[in-house]
């Protein structure tokens, strides 16, 4: 398959991997509403400036403060960042090694199962080890993407 070919619609592993990318993408990008939400549902602001114009129940400035729930969220999003970013890219460098299409969706799938997962264990929040199982899933796919990608450039083999 020639390179106009791999980065083509044409090529399902790529058409697949856009699909399944937009979602862990857009999932990652939903989770700054999130915090936002949440920010404002516990009144719950890190800078001051985001706090200069609203008032506590005693009619005073609304102090600098932190919640628990505003936090969870936040990891939660931090962790995205730390997970999705790495899928996004050695998912493409993946893809350019023109893997067989089953192969590929599994990746994709599972990647993008597991981040939708460990979001749910995380937000619920479930149990461990349900997060640590959802984060691994993801981690461990991610890793085999990247595997599968330098064993096909034969350098290390």
């Amino acid at each position: 398959m020639g390179v106009e070919q791999i980065w083509s619609l044409d090529n399902p592993v790529f058409k697949a991997f856009i699909s399944y990318g937009v979602v862990v993408v857009v999932k990652t990008m939903a989770m700054s509403v999130l915090t936002a939400r949440q920010r404002f549902a516990h009144k719950a602001f890190v800078n001051p400036e985001d706090t200069a114009s609203m008032k506590d129940k005693e009619g005073g400035r609304l102090k600098v403060t932190a919640h628990d729930a505003v936090e969870r969220v936040r990891r939660c999003h931090l962790n995205d960042l730390e997970n999705v970013i790495p899928f996004f890219l050695i998912g493409l460098l993946y893809v350019s090694t023109s893997p067989d299409l089953s192969t590929a969706l599994l990746h994709f799938r599972v990647f993008t199962g597991a981040r939708l997962f460990h979001s749910v264990a995380y937000l619920l929040p479930l149990p461990q080890p349900s997060r640590a199982l959802g984060f691994f899933a993801g981690y461990v796919t991610t890793l085999s993407m990247a595997y599968r990608a330098i064993a096909a450039t034969g350098f290390f083999f």
